[in-house]
């Protein structure tokens, strides 16, 4: 008998020719870019101002900005960072902190401002740096009832705008007065007027000695309605001037009237 023919197998063998790595390059890829992407970040850094690079080690020391409870306002760093001030950095309170002891140190410097020292404060608020310059009964800043500014007013005030000059912050200024009641010419000049008239008239030697033209954005004068000891409406130390140095500039929309606007009141003598 014949036999059989023997079935044919053929045996079929799949060929990879990525078996070998996979996609591996793909994972060396990336991490090569994110390698090149952090170099050029920390080349960028190295160029820019002073102000950036706080601002940047401060978003990584707290992303979310609740230590302090300091915000940005949501936008990026002011045209021309690096070359000048930006307006638009937020300043944290540790930077306050630091900035008011700089501050301390200028006006101890001044030595006809060493008998004032206990009139001069210095506040970190949830508003910015307050800088308060309070009257005594041995110590004054302006003339009697009037909004000119006297010697040792004149002299605190420059040595604060020359420091203050320095920072990128904004700044408002406020006028106080006691409760006494001023009348001059015939009452038509009050304690409104007086408390906006020496809050200019710090903003004008201010900007003459040291602040940008733009770097005011408020003066505001209260009479005596923001009275320092509302226990004792009287005291010396309720007639006063107020420099805030500001965590973010405010909206110019937001700025209270000017002078002619304010109402009169017969309210306080400085």
């Amino acid at each position: 008998m014949a036999t059989a023919p023997k079935p044919i197998i053929v045996i079929k063998k799949k060929v990879s020719h990525g078996g070998h790595h996979g996609g591996a390059w793909k994972v060396a890829y990336a991490d090569f870019v994110t390698a090149m992407m952090a170099l050029f970040i920390v080349l960028w850094l190295m160029n820019t101002s002073k102000p950036i690079k706080e601002a940047v080690a401060g978003y990584f020391n707290d992303p979310a900005g609740t230590s302090n409870n300091v915000g940005g306002n949501g936008k990026g760093p002011a045209e021309g960072a690096g070359q000048g001030p930006v307006d638009s950095l937020t300043v944290s309170k540790d930077d306050m902190s630091k900035l008011k002891d700089e501050l301390q140190d200028a006006i101890h410097r001044v030595q006809s401002l060493k008998m004032l020292n206990n009139q001069i404060e210095m506040t970190v608020t949830s508003e910015g740096l307050r800088i308060e310059l309070m009257e005594s009964e041995k110590g004054t800043f302006f003339d009697s009832g009037s909004p000119d500014v006297n010697g040792s007013g004149r002299d605190t005030l420059i040595a604060l705008a020359k420091e203050l000059g320095k920072v990128p912050n904004k700044i408002s200024i406020e006028g106080h007065t006691d409760s006494i009641p001023l009348a001059r010419h015939g009452g038509e000049y009050g304690n409104w007027e007086l408390s906006v008239d020496r809050a200019n008239a710090a903003r004008r030697l201010m900007q003459e000695n040291g602040l940008r033209p733009d770097q005011v954005t408020q003066v505001r004068g209260f009479a005596d309605q923001r009275l320092r000891k509302p226990n004792a409406p009287t005291d010396p130390s309720n007639r006063r001037i107020s420099v805030i140095v500001q965590y973010v500039p405010q909206d110019s929309a937001g700025s209270p009237p000017s002078s002619d606007s304010n109402p009169s009141s017969k309210d306080s003598h400085p």
